[in-house]
């Protein structure tokens, strides 16, 4: 037992560092949890409910970001919390076989986004000015492609603030501090209404869940200080090798053992 709070302790204490520097701290927290002997389901609800204290704590720091935008973020709200509960109920009509199987698909989904972001948004804004239609559906897409952020999120938080910051650029954001405080309000929203329906059907680890969350909050307090002096492009390095190598586990994993 002192094993496993002390492994779940740093696990979510290295996840918050990379959370706070250049995201992807989900590709060692989920992991963690289901090493540690969780049901995949139930991993993914506690770990939702670990990173949750992080985003909140990190909406909250760029408040005077937010408030220069405080026009769009009702919409940007509602559609998250549309979509963070409509994905957690869908992972909960999810079989643990079945979520399993999946686990990989999602991990390498969030891999290549988080590798090659940079890339698919320079092509996706291209695409869009190159189209005679863009201005008059581009407003549309945009909320669709929110709701399917969310709906992901709702469903397995890992590379969610990825995927959001790809979503960002896409819909014209620029500046990197607002682009962040509005990642983290749409992880934070996505996170509460997800968590409340996890508790609802008594899908978290709270003493595993909680040795996390005290992790990540410790990681990302360091964070802000390391954050000035650590090459972000390492980090970054290092986040890449550890969700290629995480993604090539459970690939293993789950299907390997089929031909076995």
């Amino acid at each position: 037992m002192s094993f496993e709070l002390i492994f779940l302790f740093l696990a979510g204490f290295f996840g918050g560092v990379l959370n706070s520097i250049a995201g992807g701290g989900s590709f060692i927290t989920f992991p963690a949890l289901i090493f540690v002997g969780i049901p995949p389901i139930m991993a993914n609800a506690t770990n939702t409910f670990a990173s949750c204290a992080g985003y909140l704590s990190g909406t909250y720091a760029f408040r005077k970001e937010l408030a220069e935008h405080k026009s769009e973020l009702p919409k940007i709200i509602i559609i998250s919390l549309l979509g963070g509960i409509s994905g957690a109920w869908l992972l909960l009509q999810t079989s643990e076989v079945v979520f399993r199987s999946a686990i990989p698909w999602l991990l390498l989904f969030a891999t290549v986004l988080f590798i090659f972001g940079g890339q698919i948004n320079k092509a996706l804004k291209k695409a869009a000015l190159n189209s005679q239609h863009a201005s008059a559906i581009g407003g549309i897409l945009l909320i669709i492609i929110l709701l399917g952020v969310a709906i992901y999120g709702g469903f397995f938080n890992a590379g969610l603030g990825i995927i959001v910051l790809s979503y960002l650029a896409l819909a014209g954001y620029t500046n990197i501090n607002t682009m962040n405080g509005l990642k983290l309000l749409v992880s934070s929203t996505v996170s509460l209404f997800a968590i409340v329906l996890f508790i609802y059907n008594d899908v978290i680890v709270w003493y595993e869940g909680s040795i996390l969350l005290l992790g990540t909050l410790a990681g990302g307090y360091m964070a802000a200080k390391l954050s000035r002096k650590l090459p972000q492009q390492h980090v970054r390095g290092f986040v890449i090798v550890a969700s290629i190598a995480t993604t090539l586990y459970f690939f293993i994993d789950v299907y390997a053992s089929q031909y076995i």
